[in-house]
């Protein structure tokens, strides 16, 4: 099963408009070099920071961080700088 991976709108115009997409990834690293490869758009995204939430626990910066097969949700959305 592949999980749908929803945007935010600030990221839907780096997928052809999109407010969500399937692909199927193991990890959010993987997913992040799926999503570069078939969207060139994204990879300055990805670049710039992307915080991912699966099922509500946002992760940052940990890419080996593997996405459950039965993820009822996948969320993308631009990091939010703090300081």
């Amino acid at each position: 099963m592949m999980p749908r991976i929803s945007l935010t709108s600030s990221l839907r115009d780096a997928v052809d408009g999109a407010e969500s997409i399937e692909l199927h990834a193991e990890t959010i690293g993987e997913m992040f070099a799926k999503l570069a490869e078939r969207y060139p758009r994204m990879a300055d995204r990805i670049d710039a920071g992307i915080a991912v939430a699966i099922d509500g626990q946002i992760y940052r910066d940990d890419w080996n961080t593997k996405i459950p097969a039965d993820a009822a949700e996948v969320f993308l959305m631009p990091r939010i700088q703090g300081g």
